[in-house]
């Protein structure tokens, strides 16, 4: 069973193709690509060796599109446990080969199958009891966990020898292959959610078909009490598919602890899901029990209800997840401004709302999710849609440039969440992801002028009035800060970046350094330093952040003609 997104790795451009139609099966898995010999992928590297290490010791999964020979003496040093192993396989360049080589217990002979069947080839699997059989005994399927493995090794060993096995419990990836069964056979597969101990003669596999439902009650020490429950129950935690409760619960922290303890996911029903339910007079995790399993409750307490299905459960298709709402700032320009946590929330969300312009920054990251676009000046109504979408279960990424945090999207979904809450909305995890500012980005292009105090100011009068921002602007001067404006100068708004600079020439010189930066680390960037007498509408747009310095920021005339900003640390340094 894979439970990690795959890492597709690759050397060269034409391994692209194969990669992506990998790719089309395997939703999650990350394109790594050799840097200088590869564009279009998730994540370039420059060392092969380190990072295939890196990524098998994380214990992901790896498809290799290159010889086989090259994955095995990278990884020959690390190869210890093989009930430890990820997953790896070696993708012939043109897809003509699929070759599994580790990972026989982490389910790598599906895997092969699934990645052969896209690219319309057969895996080379080369595992005995796979080919007699059909299937794997050591690698159940999903839904299914063998409780003895060490025992595994002798028990096919006796079944290749002609032993007969008999099946006791329901398993239909067992009975419908071309296992050797006998009801009278001496060995025995045992499928269970019942505490058992397994014996050398004996395959245990523990079913997903148990479900733990909790109400919004609030429960201490919720994992000892869990544990107590099942064995009370002589139930096996193994069998456990997942923790179900309604969506109002979806902030108690006895669901994600359970949840965590037991490395499940928890799943959510929403009012009307469980209506029909509460109104027989069952308690809200009772109903949710009733619901994940189609079967009455076993626990008779209110607060958590233990229920087992028929047949193993998939959680993901219960309920819904806890929605998440993630607000992101990819900083000014392309892939290379953003973080690794922005990267990887993008990796994982299933949503991507923004205006368009900010979306396509994200590049083939937005590939294979929602877009939903909006007008950049769409912003309260843009939040509230992301809210309803997160609330769904999704897990939504709004899409700022620079830092959500700074005149950008974070301020504007707190203040809908402020001005209009919904009950809805409460169970939505929020968080917030910092980029590189506008300002940051100017400043590390020409220098260093905000070494020392300084503020930003937006020039925008559209949602706060002139006078106010005319009053920090003084104030601003007064206090002899280095100034950020964000929002110099629109179609619509032409004068305010003129009146600006008439303040701060009643405090400033008229040499003054002003940095202008347009298109940060995108196509066209320019970076460019005018003196403070030279600031006009005409030298800004709403895609430049302008830097003024203060009485104390200097330039640095170098010989090849560019010039360098800084703002010292020292204000007492007689040089200045």
């Amino acid at each position: 069973m894979i439970n990690v997104a795959p890492a597709i790795v690759i050397l060269g451009q034409n391994s692209v193709t194969v990669a992506r139609k990998i790719i089309s099966v395997i939703p999650g898995a990350t394109l790594y690509g050799l840097e200088g010999r590869t564009s279009g992928v998730d994540v370039s590297f420059t060392n092969f060796s380190e990072t295939l290490r890196e990524l098998f010791v994380e214990g992901r999964p790896l498809i290799g599109i290159c010889a086989a020979g090259i994955l095995i003496r990278t990884l020959a040093p690390l190869l210890s446990d093989k009930r430890q192993e990820p997953p790896v396989l070696a993708v012939a360049e043109d897809g003509s080969a699929v070759v599994p080589l580790l990972g026989g217990l982490g389910g790598v002979n599906d895997l092969a199958r699934r990645i052969a069947e896209a690219l319309d080839v057969k895996p080379a699997i080369t595992t005995t009891g796979d080919l007699r059989w059909g299937t794997t005994l050591l690698s159940p399927p999903p839904g299914y966990h063998l409780a003895n493995p060490d025992d595994g090794k002798k028990f096919i060993s006796d079944l290749l020898a002609g032993a007969q096995v008999k099946l006791e419990g329901i398993a239909p990836w067992l009975s419908d292959r071309k296992l050797p069964i006998d009801p009278i056979g001496d060995l025995t597969i045992k499928v269970t959610e019942r505490l058992v101990t397994p014996t050398a003669n004996c395959l245990v596999y523990h079913p997903a078909t148990i479900a733990i439902a909790i109400s919004d009650m609030i429960i201490d020490d919720a994992v000892a009490l869990l544990h107590q429950l099942l064995a009370d129950a002589a139930l096996e935690k193994a069998s456990v598919a997942g923790i179900f409760a309604p969506i109002a619960a979806a902030t108690n922290p006895a669901i994600n602890a359970i949840a965590s303890a037991l490395r499940v996911p928890a799943r959510f029903f929403t009012p009307n899901q469980l209506e029909s339910l509460l109104s027989q007079g069952y308690s809200p995790a009772q109903a949710a029990a009733i619901a994940a399993t189609g079967t009455s409750p076993l626990s008779p307490s209110p607060h958590i209800a233990i229920a087992i299905a028929p047949q193993p459960i998939d959680p993901n298709t219960i309920g819904q997840p806890r929605g998440r709402l993630a607000i992101i700032g990819t900083g000014p320009g392309g892939s290379l401004w953003m973080s690794p946590e922005v990267k990887e929330i993008l990796k994982s969300a299933t949503d991507l709302v923004g205006y368009k312009t900010y979306l396509d920054l994200v590049g083939s990251l937005a590939d294979g999710k929602e877009r939903h676009e909006s007008d950049n000046r769409e912003e309260e109504a843009r939040a509230t849609f992301a809210l309803d979408l997160a609330a769904s279960g999704r897990y939504v990424a709004v899409v700022s440039s620079g830092d959500p945090g700074i005149y950008a999207m974070a301020t504007a979904v707190f203040e809908v969440c402020d001005r209009y809450p919904q009950p809805q909305w409460d169970s939505i995890d929020i968080h917030v992801a910092p980029g590189i500012s506008a300002m940051q980005a100017a400043a590390a292009a020409i220098g260093a002028p905000l070494g020392h105090d300084f503020c930003a100011i937006s020039l925008s009068d559209i949602l706060k009035p002139w006078s106010a921002i005319a009053q920090r602007i003084t104030a601003a001067a007064e206090a002899d800060f280095v100034i950020a404006f964000y929002n110099p100068v629109s179609k619509e708004r032409t004068w305010q970046l003129a009146e600006a600079r008439n303040i701060l020439l009643q405090h400033r010189r008229p040499d003054t350094p002003v940095v202008l930066a347009r298109n940060l680390g995108r196509a066209g960037q320019t970076v460019k330093a005018i003196a403070l007498e030279q600031l006009a509408p005409a030298t800004a747009d709403m895609r430049t952040i302008i830097l003024v310095g203060s009485t104390k920021t200097r330039t640095i005339k170098r010989s090849d003609g560019s010039i360098w900003v800084y703002t010292p640390r020292r204000y007492t340094d007689t040089n200045c």
